[in-house]
C-alpha cells in the first residue's frame, strides 16, 4: 500500500495515499466537524463544515473529499478557519425552521443544534428567508421540507445505496429544494418506507409518522384489550435512546418497561419468527420436492416485498407466501389466542414495536387482514417506543429484567437472529435440516451466510442436498443479485433479502447515531452481534422445537402449510406501478 508522509497541526503522520484529510485526521483523533458527509454514502463536501487550511493552497479545502499527499501540511483551527465554519452554520441557519422544542431530533440527536453549540454560535447575524411548505405526510414517513438544509444525505442513500431513486434537487440557487419528481408526495412514487433516509438525515427534515397518541388512547380505554410485541431487532438498539453501549442487549428491561406503560400483555415477535420458519422452511421443501418454482425468495421485509412489486412484478412469484412475522403473529392473537381468552377480537388492540418504518405501511396493506381485522393495529418504531419510556419518566437503565408473558413467553435462538442479515436463512435451514433428515442436525450455525458482505451466496449440503443459497442487504444488493437470477447468471434455490443495509438491525426505525458515530464504527455488525450472543444463550435454537408453536399446531393449526395456516398466515403480492397516475 502506497503511504505519504504528512503533517496535520504540527502531529506527523505516515498514512495511505488513498485517504483523505478527514480520514488522515481520525487517525490522531483530530475530530474535524462535518455535516453533509457521511463516509461511503455522501461525500461531495457541499457543506463547507469541514474546511482546513492547507499549506500553499488559495483558499479553504474541505476535508471530507480532499486527497493528501506527500509533504501537506495541515491547519484544522486557525481564526480563519474557525470564522469560516461559524459564517457557514450561520447561514444555514437562517433560513432553517428553528422550531427545536418541538422537533423530533431536539432531544439528543440533531447534528445542527451539535454543531452549532460546538461552534458557540449563540447569535446569528444573518436573516433569511424562512421557508414555508407544506409537509408530505405517508403512512410511514413525514417529510417536512421547512427543516431541510440541503445536506443530500438523503439522495445519496435513496439513489446510491437503495437504487429506489424517488428523491432528488430541484431548482437551483436559492430555490433549490429536495423532493420528488414533479412535486408528488413520496406516497405517489416507488418509494418504498424503508426510512434508511431517516437515519441518514442530520436534522429533522425527515421523521416516521408518529402513532403514539392512537397507543395511547388504546391503553387507557378501558374496553381495550392491548398486547405488544416486540422484534428482535429491538432488543439490540432501544438500549442507545438511553445511553447504552452500542450492541447492548435490553431485552428483560423492554418488557418490564412496557408492563409499566401499561400494556395488558407484552409478546415476543419471535414467536412469530418462529411460526414464519415452520411455514417457510415447510414451503421450501415442497418447492423442491414438488418441483415449484425456485428460487424461493423470502418475504419477511416489507420494503423489500414493495421494491419487488414495483421493480420486479416477474419474481412475484418466487416470493414465499408467507406473511412476515409480525403480522402472523398479530393473526393469531385476533384468533387462537382471542378464543383462548374469550376476549372478542374486536377488542384486542395489537402494537408492534419494530425497527421499521415500513411495518406501518405494511400493517395497513388490505392482504395483512383476517376475518374483516387488521393482523396489526399500530406499529411504533424502537424510536417511538424510547420516546414513551422518556415521556413517562421511567429510568430504562435501572429496571430489572422481566420474562415476556404466556401462552407465548419462550421463543428460540433462530427467531433471535431474524433482525441480522442471513438470521431469516439460517433459521430456516436450520429447521428444514431437522426435517428433511428426521434427525435433530447439531452443527446449526451457517456461518458462510453471515456477516456485512452486500451479497453471499453459498452452497449449503442438507440432508444430502445442494442447497444454492444467496443473502443480499439493501435494496441496490438486492437489485444486483435479482437481475442476475434473472439474467440466468446465477441458478439459486433460496434467496434471503432485506430491505435495510445490515438487515433489521439497521431499520428505518432504529435508534438515530449521528455521523461521527456512523462515519467510524460498523454500528448494524454491533448490533447484530447481540443478536448472535442471545441465540448462544438459548436452550432451544430450532424454531420446530418451541413448545408454544408445537401447541399451537397441535390445537389450533393443524400441520404447517395446511389449510388453516394458510387462510391465517400466507398472503400474495402484487404488481404495483413506479408512479401513481
Amino acid at each position: 500500500m502506497n503511504k505519504v508522509n504528512m503533517k496535520i497541526d504540527g502531529i506527523s503522520l505516515y498514512v495511505p495515499a488513498d485517504y483523505t484529510i478527514l480520514e488522515a485526521a481520525k487517525e490522531v483523533n483530530i475530530q474535524i466537524p462535518t455535516l453533509c458527509y457521511l463516509k461511503d454514502i455522501n461525500e461531495m463536501g457541499c457543506c463547507r463544515m469541514c474546511i482546513v487550511e492547507v499549506k500553499g493552497a488559495k483558499a479553504l479545502q474541505a476535508a471530507c473529499v480532499h486527497p493528501v499527499a506527500e509533504g501537506m501540511e495541515v491547519l484544522t483551527h486557525t481564526p480563519k478557519v474557525m470564522e469560516a465554519r461559524r459564517v457557514n452554520i450561520e447561514l444555514i441557519l437562517s433560513n432553517h425552521n428553528s422550531s427545536c422544542q418541538t422537533c423530533t431530533r431536539s432531544w439528543m440527536n440533531c447534528e445542527l443544534q451539535t454543531l452549532a453549540n460546538k461552534l458557540s454560535v449563540d447569535t446569528i447575524r444573518f436573516e433569511g428567508e424562512t421557508k414555508k411548505k407544506p409537509l408530505d405526510i405517508g403512512v410511514s414517513i413525514v417529510r417536512d421540507p421547512n427543516k431541510c438544509i440541503l445536506c443530500r444525505r438523503c439522495i445519496s442513500v435513496c439513489k446510491n445505496v437503495q437504487t429506489v431513486s424517488v428523491i432528488d434537487t430541484m431548482n437551483r440557487g436559492f430555490n433549490t429544494e429536495i423532493g420528488a419528481a414533479f412535486g408528488m408526495k413520496l406516497a405517489d412514487t416507488s418509494c418504498v418506507n424503508c426510512g434508511q433516509c431517516i437515519n441518514v438525515c442530520p436534522v429533522g427534515a425527515l421523521h416516521e409518522k408518529s402513532d403514539i397518541d392512537e397507543v395511547w388512547n388504546a391503553i387507557y380505554d378501558p374496553a381495550k384489550h392491548v398486547v405488544v410485541q416486540t422484534a428482535p431487532a429491538v432488543r439490540a438498539a432501544l438500549g442507545e435512546e438511553f445511553q447504552l453501549p452500542i450492541g447492548t442487549p435490553v431485552t428483560g428491561r423492554m418488557v418490564s418497561a412496557l408492563r409499566i406503560l401499561g400494556f395488558d400483555k407484552v409478546f415476543d415477535t419471535d414467536t412469530g419468527a418462529d411460526l414464519t420458519i415452520m411455514e417457510e422452511a415447510t414451503e421450501l421443501i415442497d418447492r423442491i420436492r414438488g418441483g415449484g418454482r425456485l428460487p424461493l425468495i423470502t418475504s419477511c421485509s416489507p420494503g423489500w416485498i414493495k421494491f419487488c412489486e414495483h421493480n420486479f412484478p416477474d419474481m412475484l412469484d418466487n416470493l414465499s407466501s408467507c406473511k412476515s412475522p409480525h403480522t402472523m403473529f398479530g393473526a393469531i392473537l385476533k384468533s387462537y389466542y382471542a378464543e383462548k381468552e374469550g376476549i372478542d377480537p374486536k377488542d384486542i388492540v395489537v402494537v408492534s414495536v419494530m425497527p421499521c418504518t415500513a411495518k406501518k405501511f405494511e400493517a395497513k396493506r388490505p392482504e395483512m387482514q383476517n376475518g374483516g381485522y387488521p393482523n396489526v393495529d399500530v406499529v411504533l418504531t424502537t424510536r417511538e417506543l424510547a420516546k414513551m419510556i422518556y415521556d413517562v419518566g421511567i429510568d430504562f437503565p435501572s429496571l430489572e429484567d422481566s420474562d415476556f408473558d404466556d401462552p407465548f413467553g419462550g421463543a428460540t435462538g433462530a427467531a433471535v437472529i431474524f433482525g441480522a442479515t442471513g438470521g431469516v436463512m439460517e433459521a430456516a435451514l436450520r429447521t428444514a435440516a431437522d426435517i428433511l433428515t428426521g434427525t435433530s442436525a447439531d452443527n446449526i450455525e451457517y456461518e458462510a451466510i453471515r456477516g456485512q458482505e452486500g451479497i453471499k451466496i453459498a452452497s449449503i449440503e442438507v440432508a444430502g442436498i445442494t442447497l444454492r443459497a444467496a443473502c443480499a442487504h439493501g435494496l441496490g444488493n438486492a437489485r444486483k443479485l435479482l437481475e442476475q437470477v434473472r439474467s440466468r447468471e446465477l441458478d439459486l434455490d433460496f434467496i434471503e433479502i432485506m430491505a435495510c443495509p445490515g438487515g433489521c438491525v439497521n431499520g428505518g426505525g432504529q435508534p438515530i447515531q449521528q455521523a461521527n458515530v456512523r462515519n467510524w464504527r460498523d454500528i448494524k455488525a454491533e448490533r447484530a452481534k447481540a443478536l448472535y450472543s442471545e441465540d448462544r444463550k438459548m436452550f432451544i435454537r430450532k424454531s420446530h422445537n418451541n413448545p408454544a408453536i408445537k401447541a399451537l399446531y397441535k390445537d389450533y393449526l393443524g400441520m404447517p402449510g395446511g389449510s388453516r395456516a394458510h387462510e391465517l398466515l400466507h398472503t400474495k403480492y402484487h404488481e404495483r406501478p413506479l408512479y401513481k397516475e
